[in-house]
């Protein structure tokens, strides 16, 4: 008998987690289509920038390793 009271019980509360993740997401504000691809641009672009730089410094340094152990 204890066993079927604490199997309800965590039915019970695992149904209830869903309610509430269920009212939780009614109060998201989701982007609008316009807005997401614009920040998806932009994070493309910023990542794409640093990627550049990072090559960039990633030669710049192994040229200078390279002249020192020479």
């Amino acid at each position: 008998m204890n066993i079927n009271i604490k199997i309800k019980a965590v039915i019970d509360s695992i149904t209830q987690f869903f309610r509430e993740v269920k009212v939780e997401l009614k109060k998201i504000s989701w982007p609008l289509r316009n807005e997401t691809i614009a920040s998806t641009s932009i994070v493309i672009i910023i990542v794409l920038i640093i990627g550049i730089f990072l090559g960039i410094v990633d030669i710049g340094l192994s040229r200078i390793i390279k002249i020192i152990l020479s």
